[in-house]
C-alpha cells in the first residue's frame, strides 16, 4: 500500500472523480478540491501532501498563481500541472514557476498514474511546446511528438548541451529555437550556423572571428559566432561535417568557455549554450576516426531524437493545413483548404523529405492550385513527381547493392574502384546524351569542370568540342 498523499485540484468534477479514483486504485491517498482557493486554505489546516496535481484554468485563483503560492510556502513540493492548452507560452509559464511535470488534457489515465509515480521519487519537469515566433511551428499530437514537446520544456530550463538527431527535414532548428526561446537565455541572442554550408577554410573564422591581417583578405576585425551568441545560444547544424582541426578548438570552448580569434592574442571568454544537430550517425564517425569521441561526449549531454514524418503520419493533416494557410497568406493567393480525400492521400505518402517536403508541397499547391479547395486532382501531379524520384532512387540503389553482393561473392578485388569507374562512366555519358554531346553543358549540369569530365571520359566519347552560338 502506497502511503503518499496526493491532492487533485480541478474545477471539472468529472476530471476530479476519474483521476482521484484511478490514483486511489493505485494505492495513493487522494484528497480533491474544486478550486485553488480551497486548496490554499487547506494548506493551513491539513497535513501537507506529497504531490499536487492542478489544472491551469479555473475560476478564482488560476493554476499558475496556485503554483506560485505553493512554491513560496513549500518550494520542494512536486507539482504536476495539467491543461488542455499545450502551447509553448502556457507550458513554459508552468515550468518556470516550478512545475515538475506537465499532463496534457485529454490524458490517458494510465499515463497520468505513471506520471505521478515518476514525479514522487524525484523532481522532474517536462512540458509540451509548440509555437515558434517566426511562424514556423512544431506541431503534432502523436505520442512521439508529445514526448518531444515535454522534453523540450524540461531541457529549456537546464543549462545543458543538447544534441538533436534526426533525418534531414525533421525540424531540428525549430527544436533548437524552442529550447532557446523558453530558456533563461531567451532575451539574449540565438545564433545559428550550418557547419556543412561553410567552406572548411572559412569555418574557423566564422566560429571564432579573426583579427585584421590574420590572413590574406582579412582587412578588418571580425566577430565570430561564439562572441555574437555570448549570453545566449549557439546552434551548430550538421556538426558531423565539422573538420577535425576545428573539433579540437570547439572542444576547448565547450570545456573552458574561452578561445582566441584567428590571428589574435586576446583570450575571449564567453557564456554560450551550444545546441548541436546532425542527421549522421556520430558514433559511426567516431569509430571511423572522423569525429572526436571526447567532443561527442561534450555535445551529447542530452540527446533529442526527432521522429521522421513517416512515423507520425497522423500529424500530416494538421501540418499540411497549417503550411497551406501560411503559404497562401504570404503569396496573397486567398484562403485554401484540403479536401478530406486529399488529406487521406497525403497520409499514405512516406515523405522521404519529411516535414520540409510537405511544406514545399503546400507552397506549390498554394501557388498553382486554381480553386479554394484542393483535391486529388491537384495533388496527384505534385506527389507523382516525388514518388517517381524516390522510386528511381531506390531502383539504382538496389541495383548497386546487387552488383556489390555479386562482386563480393566472387572474391573480386578492388571493388570500390571498379564500381566507381562504372558509376562515373554511366553518369557522364548520360549527361552527354542529355546535352546532345556538348561537353561544356554536360560538365555544368554535373557541377564539374570540363577538363575533369574529359579526363574521366578519356577518348571513349568524343562529344562536341564547341558550344552552339
Amino acid at each position: 500500500m502506497n502511503n503518499s498523499r496526493l491532492w487533485v485540484v480541478d474545477d471539472d468534477r468529472s476530471v476530479r472523480i476519474v483521476l482521484s479514483q484511478a490514483l486511489r486504485d493505485a494505492g495513493y491517498q487522494v484528497h480533491s478540491f474544486d478550486s485553488a482557493d480551497t486548496a490554499l486554505s487547506a494548506l493551513e489546516t491539513e497535513t501537507l501532501p506529497d504531490l499536487v496535481i492542478t489544472d491551469v484554468r479555473m475560476p478564482g485563483t488560476d493554476g499558475f498563481s496556485f503554483l506560485d503560492a505553493l512554491k513560496k510556502r513549500h518550494d520542494t513540493m512536486p507539482v504536476i500541472v495539467m491543461s488542455a492548452y499545450t502551447d509553448i507560452s502556457s507550458t513554459a509559464s508552468a515550468f518556470r514557476g516550478g512545475a515538475h511535470e506537465f499532463l496534457s488534457k485529454p490524458f490517458d489515465i494510465d499515463e497520468a498514474v505513471n506520471l505521478v509515480a515518476r514525479a514522487l521519487p524525484e523532481k522532474t519537469s517536462e512540458k509540451e511546446t509548440r509555437q515558434n515566433e517566426d511562424g514556423h511551428e512544431l506541431l503534432g499530437s502523436t505520442p512521439a511528438m508529445r514526448e518531444l514537446f515535454r522534453a523540450i520544456g524540461r531541457l529549456a530550463q537546464a543549462p545543458l548541451s543538447v544534441l538533436i538527431t534526426g533525418e534531414t527535414g525533421t525540424g531540428k532548428e525549430l527544436v533548437a529555437r524552442a529550447l532557446h526561446r523558453e530558456s533563461p537565455r531567451a532575451n539574449r541572442p540565438f545564433i545559428a550556423l550550418n557547419t556543412a554550408a561553410i567552406p572548411a577554410e572559412l569555418l574557423e573564422s566564422e566560429l571564432f572571428g579573426h583579427e585584421a591581417g590574420a590572413f590574406t583578405g582579412a582587412l578588418k576585425k571580425q566577430i565570430g559566432r561564439f562572441e555574437q551568441a555570448d549570453g545566449g545560444t549557439l546552434f551548430l547544424d550538421e556538426i558531423g561535417d565539422m573538420p577535425a582541426g576545428l573539433q579540437t578548438r570547439l572542444l576547448r570552448v565547450l570545456a573552458e568557455g574561452e578561445f582566441f580569434r584567428v590571428g589574435g592574442r586576446e583570450l575571449i571568454k564567453v557564456d554560450v549554450r551550444v545546441v548541436a544537430a546532425t542527421h549522421q550517425h556520430l558514433e559511426a564517425l567516431v569509430k571511423a576516426g572522423k569525429f572526436r569521441a571526447d567532443l561527442l561526449h561534450r555535445l551529447d549531454v542530452v540527446r533529442l531524437q526527432l521522429p521522421p514524418l513517416r512515423e507520425r503520419k497522423a500529424d500530416v493533416p494538421a501540418l499540411a493545413q497549417r503550411f497551406l494557410e501560411q503559404a497562401a497568406k504570404q503569396l496573397h493567393a486567398g484562403a485554401k483548404r484540403f479536401k478530406p480525400e486529399a488529406l487521406a492521400r497525403m497520409e499514405q505518402h512516406d515523405w522521404p523529405g519529411n516535414v520540409r517536403e510537405l511544406e514545399n508541397l503546400c507552397w506549390r499547391l498554394a501557388a498553382l492550385a486554381p480553386g479554394e479547395s484542393i483535391g486529388l486532382k491537384d495533388l496527384k501531379s505534385c506527389l507523382r513527381s516525388n514518388e517517381i524520384a524516390v522510386e528511381s532512387q531506390n531502383v539504382w540503389q538496389q541495383a548497386l547493392a546487387r552488383s556489390t553482393q555479386q562482386l563480393l561473392s566472387r572474391n573480386e578485388q578492388h571493388i570500390h574502384a571498379q564500381l566507381r569507374e562504372q558509376f562515373d562512366k554511366i553518369l557522364l555519358e548520360t549527361a552527354l546524351d542529355f546535352t546532345d554531346g556538348h561537353r561544356q553543358q554536360a560538365a555544368e549540369k554535373l557541377g564539374l569542370g570540363r577538363n575533369t569530365l574529359t579526363r574521366k571520359l578519356g577518348t571513349s566519347r568524343t562529344g562536341k568540342s564547341n558550344e552552339p552560338s
